[in-house]
């Protein structure tokens, strides 16, 4: 069974990671990942501490899956989303802005994964930091080939800075997003998504 916290699903040994990945994710948002135990992680799993140790080395491991299996998730979403837009015709801008809702869409149903996520980025002295900055990079490269492929096709302009205008559009929908729900909770995913269609479509495609 799929979480409003965590990303999940599959077979039996993945059903089990997934509990231990939504019990992480719920804990270490709510007190941090130093004061997190396994046995925290097992007790809210609801499994014995040997299934965590079964399934993962330690709680570093378990987090650096966590964080990689996640932004995973992201990733397909964006690319599918694409993806079907050019199926459907549509314009380089058009498949941006269905990166940007399935962007939201995807922090919505993942609220305190994507709150962890942020949190990590900014940090330096993680074990998993390379594996973050991996993931992440490969979340940004959708965002980029879109906009390559505007560059080449006309679309955009050719002097655009492709790996940086990738990271600020993912930026702001992580931004955005999180201070939707934590400010602006009454506003709904329809809204949001609008206001920052309006920005890209004026940022990017010039037309205001």
């Amino acid at each position: 069974m799929e979480s409003s916290t965590t990303p999940g699903g599959g077979s039996r040994r993945e059903a089990t990671r997934q509990k231990l990945y939504e019990a992480a994710v719920t804990l270490i948002a709510e007190q941090g990942f130093s004061a997190t135990t396994v046995d925290e992680i097992a007790e809210r799993a609801g499994v014995a501490k040997g299934t965590v140790y079964y399934n993962f080395a330690s709680k570093s491991v378990l987090f650096e899956e966590l964080l990689r299996h996640g932004v995973g998730l992201l990733t397909a979403s964006l690319r599918e989303a694409a993806e079907r837009s050019a199926r459907a015709g549509g314009t380089r801008v058009d498949a941006l802005d269905a990166m940007v809702r399935a962007g939201l869409v995807f922090i919505d149903r993942y609220p305190a994964f994507t709150q962890l996520y942020v949190a990590e980025l900014w940090r330096t002295n993680r074990a998993w930091q390379s594996t973050l900055m991996v993931v992440r990079k490969e979340a940004v490269a959708v965002v980029e080939g879109v906009l390559r492929a505007g560059v080449q096709e006309g679309e955009f302009v050719d002097d655009i800075d492709v790996p940086l205008t990738a990271a600020a559009l993912v930026g702001m929908v992580l931004v955005a997003a999180l201070d939707w729900q934590a400010f602006q909770p009454e506003r709904s995913l329809d809204e949001v998504h609008a206001a920052l269609s309006r920005l890209l479509q004026g940022r990017v495609s010039g037309r205001l």
